[in-house]
């Protein structure tokens, strides 16, 4: 727990700082191919310090993510044979048994994948790669992973914008088992793609 409160208190740095919103899309951008955490911590953070802003913020990671999901998408449908090693030994959720599983998803639901993905705890990276490696339509996964990421940060956004004094005090005073639902959740996206899907 204590190298979390470190990660999250350096995450909470930025938002005191002039580059918070350079490495929100930073961190939105690669969380969308590689990065493990999602950028929702340091949305949050931002929004909390400045509430006036949340929602450019909340546009800021929905730009950062989607263009890091088109790069995802890239990396899918033109490099993968030169990278799959490095994704299946060193980030989670890659393995070949998620990707003919999503396989079988996209040739039925190809807009609903993506858009779930996008909105919620699954491993949204997964979703981005395979999209491309299975050649899925572009502009469906890009209208999909629009639609789906900016609803999941305006959310956010705004109820921090509403509620913004109590829900610090709250993350505060209950930061340990936040951070455990919050890492059961993360974990069951990644069980989810696997034995789910």
């Amino acid at each position: 727990m204590r190298a979390i409160r470190r990660l999250y208190d350096w995450v909470l740095h930025w938002a005191e700082t002039p580059y918070g919103a350079p490495a929100l899309f930073t961190l939105a951008f690669i969380e969308s191919s590689i990065f493990p955490i999602p950028p929702d911590i340091l949305l949050i953070a931002l929004c909390i310090a400045l509430p006036t802003k949340s929602w450019r913020f909340a546009a800021i990671a929905s730009v950062g993510s989607l263009l890091g999901g088109i790069a995802g998408y890239g990396i899918g449908w033109g490099a993968w044979s030169l990278v799959s090693d490095f994704f299946f030994n060193y980030i989670p959720g890659f393995n070949q048994h998620n990707f003919d599983e999503v396989k079988a998803l996209y040739d039925q639901y190809d807009f609903w994948v993506v858009f779930t993905a996008g909105f919620t705890f699954l491993p949204y990276k997964v979703i981005t790669i395979s999209a491309g490696l299975f050649k899925i339509n572009f502009p469906v996964f890009v209208i999909a992973s629009l639609i789906s990421r900016s609803l999941r940060f305006f959310i956010v956004a705004e109820l921090l914008r509403r509620f913004g004094s109590p829900v610090k005090v709250l993350i505060d005073k209950y930061f340990n088992l936040l951070c455990v639902l919050f890492m059961l959740l993360l974990i069951g996206g990644f069980v989810l793609v696997k034995y789910l899907m």
